[in-house]
Formats: C-alpha cells, sequence, structure tokens
C-alpha cells in the first residue's frame, strides 16, 4: 500500500517530542524548551516603516488578537515597533506581560560587536526585556559565505546570547536561518540549547530534515515567508482550496503551518489585511487536502536570503 505524503512526513517526526499545544487568552501557543509560551501566530513587522504605518498594524493585530510581534535590528523599526506596544497595550486592556516580543541581531554585529548589538535591540524596544532574541542569520556582513570567521563569529554571538538568558533580559534565545549542520555545530556547542529555529516555510519548502532535527532535539520550528513571498497565493491548488473552505489564500496557507503547531508570522501595514490574516482557529483542514498541500514541495526558496553556502 502506498504510504501517502503527510503519513510518511509524520513518520519522520513522531520519535521526537513536540511542544505542547496550550491555549492562552483564546491564543494558540506553544511551550518553549525554556517554559516560555509562544502565540502561534504573530505579527511579521519585516517592511513596516515609519511610525504611523507600524502603529495602525500593531493596533490592528492587538485588536484581533495577535499576541506576538516580530521585528529585526536590519527591519530598523524596533523602535516604531517598541513605542507601538507601549502606547497601546493600555488601550486594549492589556501588559507588557500579555505579549510574545521576538527581535533579531544584526548580521553586521555577528561576533565582537553582538553585546552591543543586543544591547542596542533592547534600548529601541524600551520594553524592558526581549522574550524572544535570535541570531538572524549565520554569516557576518563583510565576509564572504565561505569565509572561516563565519562558525567563529556566530559561536562568539551564541555566548553572548546566553549572557542575556541567563540574567534573564532575554527569556528565550535562538537562531533564524540556519541550516541543519548550522544547527548541529550549535547544538553540539552550546551550554544553552536554542529555543527556536526561524526559516522560511511554506508548502513548496517542507524543511523535511530541519523539521526532523527541531523534533528530536526540542527546538520549535517557526516559519516565516508563509506565503512564498506572495508567489503561493496564485498556486491553482490554494485557490481551489480557498475557494472551497470559503478563505483567502492566505488563511490556507498560514492554516496549513499552524496545524502542524508551527507558529508563523504574516505581515502586512493593511490593518484589514492583518485582521483577516488573524483568521486561523476556527476551521480545519482535512488530511487529504493538508496532503494536497504537502505534495507541492520542491523544495523552492521564495525569499532572497540562503543560508546553504555560509560556513
Amino acid at each position: 500500500m502506498a504510504i501517502s505524503l503527510l503519513h510518511l512526513y509524520s513518520l519522520i517526526v513522531s520519535k521526537a517530542k513536540r511542544p505542547p499545544f496550550i491555549i492562552s487568552d483564546s491564543q494558540p501557543s506553544v511551550l518553549l524548551n525554556t517554559g516560555t509560551r509562544m502565540p502561534l501566530l504573530g505579527l511579521g513587522t519585516y517592511g513596516l516603516k515609519g511610525q504611523e504605518d507600524t502603529y495602525n498594524a500593531v493596533d490592528a493585530a492587538l485588536r484581533a488578537g495577535y499576541r506576538a510581534f516580530d521585528t529585526a535590528a536590519v527591519y530598523r523599526n524596533e523602535a516604531h515597533v517598541g513605542h507601538a506596544l507601549r502606547s497601546l497595550l493600555p488601550k486594549h486592556g492589556l501588559s507588557r506581560e500579555d505579549v510574545f516580543v521576538i527581535s533579531k541581531l544584526d548580521p553586521k554585529d555577528q561576533g565582537s560587536k553582538a553585546r552591543d548589538g543586543c544591547l542596542r535591540s533592547l534600548e529601541q524596544l524600551g520594553l524592558g526585556y526581549i522574550d524572544l532574541y535570535l541570531i538572524h542569520w549565520p554569516g557576518t556582513e563583510g565576509l564572504q559565505v565561505g569565509d572561516k570567521r563565519n562558525p567563529e563569529n556566530r559561536a562568539e554571538s551564541w555566548a553572548v546570547l546566553e549572557e542575556f538568558y541567563l540574567k534573564g533580559t532575554f527569556r528565550a534565545i535562538g537562531v533564524s536561518n540556519y541550516t541543519v549542520a548550522h544547527m548541529q555545530e550549535l547544538l553540539k556547542s552550546c551550554k544553552v540549547p536554542p529555543a527556536v529555529l526561524q526559516v522560511e516555510f511554506h508548502p513548496k519548502l517542507v524543511q523535511k530534515d530541519l523539521r526532523a532535527l527541531c523534533k528530536e532535539r526540542g527546538v520549535c520550528f517557526q516559519a516565516y515567508s508563509s506565503l512564498g513571498t506572495g508567489l503561493l497565493l496564485s498556486d491553482h491548488v490554494v485557490l481551489d482550496l480557498a475557494k472551497e473552505y470559503g478563505r483567502t489564500p492566505a488563511q490556507v496557507l498560514l492554516k496549513w503551518a499552524v496545524q502542524q503547531n508551527v507558529p508563523v508570522l504574516p505581515k502586512s501595514c493593511q490593518p484589514d489585511r492583518v485582521e483577516e490574516n488573524g483568521r486561523l482557529f476556527d476551521f480545519e483542514i482535512s488530511e487529504k487536502d493538508m496532503e494536497r498541500l504537502f505534495a507541492l514541495d520542491s523544495g523552492e526558496k521564495f525569499d532572497c536570503w540562503d543560508p546553504t553556502q555560509v560556513s
């Protein structure tokens, strides 16, 4: 009997422990290996420019029930995100502890500048602490991808993140855009294991090897570019399923991930779209239709960042 793609995938990751699925403030979440809860749905802020657009997007997200917010030093909007949250949390009857804030180390600060980069993120956000801080990229800005200083620099950066974690200034630490080889290197040498790996993930890039490794080692696998930088919104399978379920193509793609307990970070500067993308928890995709989406896997990356050549 032929084994379905969904069943084959489940066999790959079944031996590893899955993060517990938790409902908190009506927002489904996962429990990280630090004991910290992270919502399955977060607002990605890449591309948000200026205080007004950021404020409006964060306001719409809080109103729609989002409780996680993802930024980064390279987005150049940490200060705007922090200002929006400080201003809006009281309006929505929330406190700092009710939201989960993610930021990331600038690749130019990799290595000897990591401590300054971490402090800069904390200052820009102005929220007292950061719930999850990631090394954004395995390489160092200004170095060739094959430069042997890259592994030395990311090891130095990780040691700095561990210090901030042990002080409690970062509640959890992790990495982004790491390959299996980068993850294995880190897991072999770290004192504090990464809580999260954030990478590109969608039906055309299912990242089986990375997901299996994360499940085995208790690392939460988090998605970005769930919509394939928008290109998957016109895929015929996605369009067919959107019509069948009476949902938008974006909701189908995001639901495909969260139904696997993979946290997502949809981004938009349009308040209506932010709210629309958040309506993911009142429907289910059937196993048959999940298989149709899994069958799209071709290993295709849409994001321009490709870490596979970074030494």
